[in-house]
């Protein structure tokens, strides 16, 4: 599967999709790119990357993703990264629960790139970053603008549905996505006693190791 790795890591950094010469071209595989072909029509075969329109490339599947995030572990933070959210932690420390994590929040949409919308109870949702949705290339034509608008508007209604659901790191890719199935969400509680939610909301071509290091930091910090 390692070359299910490598096509999800090109199409994370390119959001196109990705041929075999490319990864012949980028990849430290020592074969061609007619065995790469090969290897790749039997991921196809098994439901982990499929054939967008007339493209010669593939792009990953729900399930290839599901699969990818399954080996990673504890995601990955560079330490400048996790210096910046330790200063937040430490500006903020005297403050009230609701104002530090607004501020984790924000650092973590500079960080992720994407979203994160943050339950307080069933029916108070604070969000940021929405921007960064509508600038993903995944998102560009109206029809997926306008389900994306639609799913702001409605984000306190799912915060309010899966409020009581989330005990533990879930994350929810393409149909299982309360959200929406052309996205993924990871979600955390936060807080000593669990008090909240916070999820951090992109295309499902998010970088998954990131923002598992972005919720873990959460998780061990807050």
């Amino acid at each position: 599967m390692a070359l299910l790795s490598q096509i999800i890591k090109q199409y994370i950094k390119s959001a196109t999709p990705v041929g075999s010469k490319l990864l012949a071209d980028k990849s430290s595989f020592d074969v061609s790119s007619a065995t790469i072909r090969n290897e790749m029509a039997e991921l196809e075969k098994d439901g982990y990357i499929m054939h967008p329109y007339t493209s010669a490339g593939r792009i990953p599947t729900a399930k290839g993703y599901q699969y990818y995030l399954e080996q990673i572990e504890g995601g990955k933070l560079s330490q400048i990264e996790q210096n910046y959210l330790y200063r937040i932690l430490k500006k903020h420390q005297a403050d009230k629960n609701e104002i530090l994590i607004k501020e984790l929040a924000k650092k973590i949409v500079e960080l992720s790139h994407n979203t994160v919308v943050i339950g307080f109870s069933e029916n108070e949702v604070y969000y940021t970053g929405i921007s960064n949705l509508f600038c993903q290339p995944e998102f560009q034509d109206p029809e997926k603008i306008q389900t994306m608008s639609l799913i702001i508007d409605h984000l306190d209604s799912v915060m309010s549905d899966i409020f009581d659901q989330i005990q533990e790191l879930e994350v929810r890719i393409g149909e299982d996505n309360p959200f929406d199935n052309n996205c993924s969400v990871l979600l955390i509680p936060w807080g000593k006693r669990k008090k909240g939610i916070l999820g951090i909301l992109g295309p499902m071509r998010m970088d998954y190791e990131k923002n598992l290091g972005l919720v873990n930091f959460i998780i061990q910090n807050f």
